[in-house]
């Protein structure tokens, strides 16, 4: 009987003290990585000149909770998104208003350098 208890604890105990914190974490991480994506963003569209390129770089983590994780940005609608997303943990961030003038599309990973890149002739 304290056999099957031990066993019945063991799967019990990694799900609530080990998954669920972890995923937590992950879920605030990402919301923190796409805000900061969202902001590069916006600082760039602040600056971006009429005629002309600009590009900027910036790290964002490799990892969070010993997990990677995969960073989009998309247009729906007039909305810009950066979505956050590992596994089934997501992150959406809208920035409204500046999808309807000039909207960014791509994708990234935490790994190594990032870079957003605007030019006024388009891609």
């Amino acid at each position: 009987m304290l056999l099957v208890l031990m066993i019945v604890m063991m799967f019990t105990v990694n799900a609530v003290f080990m998954e669920g914190p972890a995923n937590n974490l992950r879920h605030h991480a990402f919301v923190d990585i796409g805000n900061g994506v969202s902001t590069r963003i916006v600082d760039l569209y602040v600056i971006a000149p009429g005629n002309g390129t600009i590009e900027t770089k910036f790290d964002i983590p490799d990892d969070v909770a010993g997990a990677g994780y995969f960073v989009s940005a998309d247009l729906e609608g007039a909305d810009q998104v950066i979505q956050v997303q590992g596994g089934s943990i997501q992150s959406r961030i809208a920035i409204a208003g500046i999808g309807a003038t000039r909207g960014v599309i791509g994708n990234t990973t935490g790994a190594g350098w990032n870079m957003i890149q605007y030019d006024s002739k388009g891609f």
